[in-house]
C-alpha cells in the first residue's frame, strides 16, 4: 500500500465509525487464467492508480494453478507497484478469499473476477458506504434496478432463479448473490469468516447470509457487467453444491451455529435536536404488528374462501380446505414474515416450519367445523360452508397471531 496500513487487531466496539482514509486492498483469486490474468491486473492498476483516493494494494490469490499464472502473477507483481501474490496448495475460490481476506490489514477488503466482467466504475460506489460507516459489506449487483447486463439467456435464467431460491428459503434481501464483485469492512469480516465453510463458488452466498442473520448492513450497487464466455465455473456441479449449501446455511441457522460475536449497531436516533419523534418504539411496533397482521389476515381468509368455493366444484369439503388452507397459508406465512414481523430477522425455514405446525392446527378445525355444519345441516350449500369456514378461520387467525408473536417470530437479530 502507499501508506502503513492499520492493523484491525480486537473486533472493536460496533460504532460503525467514518474512515476518512481508508486502506483497501483488492483480492483477484485466480485458477488457471494465464491469459487473462495480465490485461487484468494492468487495466485495474492504471485504474487505481488514476482514480482510487485511497491507498490501496491489489493481491493475486493463486488457488493451485496448474498452468503459468503463478508464474506470470509474480511476474505482474514486479512490474507493478502495490501489487502481491499469495499461493494455496488447494483449488477453491472461497478457500482463496478467505485466506486473502482473513490476512489483511487493511480496513476494506474487495474482490473482483479477474475477467473484469464488472466496469471498473462501479468501485468507489462500492467502497463509499463503507469508508462512509454506512454499511459493513457491499456487494455489485446484475438484477438491481438500474444494472445492465451483457449475457446470454441460459446464465441469465440460472442466475434469476438460483437469487429466487436464496430468497424464497432464507429471506434473503439482497438480489445478487454471486456477482464477482463485493466488499467489506475488516472489522465486521472476521467473525463471518469463522463462520464460513464452503471453500468454492458458494462462499459468496455464504457469507452474505451470514452477515444478514447477524444484522449487519449489506449495500447493493447496480453495476454494467458484461459476460466472459472463458470462465471457470461447472454450471451444473455449482448449483448442485449451491443447494447443498442453502440447507447447510439453513442447518445452521437453526441451531444458533451461524450466530457470530458481532456487536449491535446502536439504535437510530433523530439527528435535529429539536426533532419531535414518533410515539415509544414499542407501541408503535405493537400497533403495526396487529394492524398489518388483521390486514394480511383479511386477505388471506377471503384468499381462502374463494379458492375453496371454486374447488368445491370439483372436490369434497375436506380436501378444497386442506388445498386452498395449504397454498394461503405459505402466501401468509411470507407476507407476516417480510412485512408484520419484519424486524425478527427469522428466516424462512424457521417461520414456515413453525406455520406448518400451526396449519395443523387450523385445518383440524375449520375442517372439523365445516363437517360438524354438513352434519347438522346436510342441506346446506357450498356458499354456507364458506361462512362456517370463514367464522372458524377467524379464530384461527388470533391464535396464530399469538404464536407467531411470542414464538416463531420472536427476535433474532439486532435493532
Amino acid at each position: 500500500m502507499t501508506n502503513t496500513a492499520r492493523g484491525r487487531g480486537a473486533l472493536r466496539d460496533f460504532q460503525p465509525s467514518m474512515l476518512p482514509n481508508p486502506t483497501v486492498e483488492i483480492v483477484i483469486p485466480v485458477y488457471n487464467e494465464e491469459r487473462a490474468l495480465p490485461g487484468c491486473l494492468r487495466t485495474l492498476h492504471e485504474h487505481l492508480s488514476a482514480w482510487m483516493p485511497f491507498p490501496w494494494r491489489i493481491t493475486v490469490a493463486d488457488n493451485a494453478s496448474v498452468d503459468r499464472t503463478l508464474e506470470v502473477a509474480r511476474e505482474l507483481a514486479a512490474e507493478l507497484p502495490g501489487t502481491q501474490v499469495v499461493h494455496l496448495d488447494r483449488k477453491g475460490r472461497g478457500l482463496a478469499l478467505r485466506t486473502a481476506w482473513g490476512a489483511s490489514e487493511a480496513d476494506i477488503v474487495v474482490y473482483m473476477d479477474v475477467d473484469l466482467s464488472t466496469r471498473l466504475d462501479a468501485l468507489m460506489p462500492l467502497l463509499a458506504p463503507l469508508a462512509s460507516g454506512h454499511s459493513d459489506l457491499a456487494i455489485g449487483s446484475r438484477l438491481a434496478p438500474g444494472a445492465r447486463t451483457v449475457r446470454g439467456p441460459r446464465r441469465e435464467l440460472i442466475s434469476r432463479c438460483y437469487n429466487a431460491i436464496i430468497r424464497l428459503t432464507h429471506g434473503a434481501r439482497f438480489s445478487d448473490a454471486q456477482c464477482g464483485f463485493k466488499a467489506a469492512r475488516t472489522d465486521v469480516l472476521g467473525p463471518l469468516l469463522e463462520r464460513t465453510r464452503d471453500d468454492a463458488w458458494f462462499f459468496d452466498t455464504e457469507l452474505l447470509l451470514l452477515a444478514e442473520h447477524n444484522g449487519l448492513r449489506i449495500h447493493e450497487v447496480p453495476v454494467d457487467w458484461v459476460e466472459d464466455v472463458d470462465t471457470r465455473v461447472d454450471v451444473v456441479n455449482t448449483a448442485t453444491d449451491d443447494l447443498r449449501g442453502l440447507w447447510r446455511v439453513a442447518r445452521m441457522k437453526a441451531s444458533g451455529a451461524a450466530r457470530a460475536p458481532l456487536p449491535s449497531r446502536p439504535a437510530p436516533a433523530a439527528e435535529h435536536p429539536d426533532a419531535v419523534l414518533a410515539p415509544s418504539r414499542a407501541r408503535s411496533r405493537i400497533t403495526w404488528e396487529v394492524g398489518c397482521f388483521v390486514a394480511i389476515g383479511v386477505l388471506s381468509t377471503a384468499g381462502q374462501a374463494l379458492l375453496y368455493w371454486l374447488l368445491r366444484a370439483w372436490w369434497p369439503p375436506v380436501l378444497a380446505n386442506l388445498v386452498s388452507l395449504l397454498v394461503l397459508t405459505l402466501l401468509n406465512t411470507e407476507a407476516n414474515r417480510r412485512l408484520t414481523f419484519r424486524w425478527s430477522g427469522t428466516g424462512a425455514g424457521r417461520a414456515h416450519l413453525g406455520a406448518g405446525a400451526l396449519f395443523l392446527l387450523g385445518y383440524v378445525v375449520t375442517s372439523a367445523a365445516v363437517l360438524l355444519f354438513r352434519e347438522v345441516q346436510p342441506e346446506a350449500s357450498a356458499a354456507a360452508e364458506t361462512l362456517v369456514l370463514t367464522a372458524s378461520s377467524v379464530l384461527v387467525t388470533v391464535v396464530r397471531f399469538v404464536v407467531l408473536r411470542l414464538a416463531v417470530f420472536r427476535r433474532t437479530t439486532p435493532l
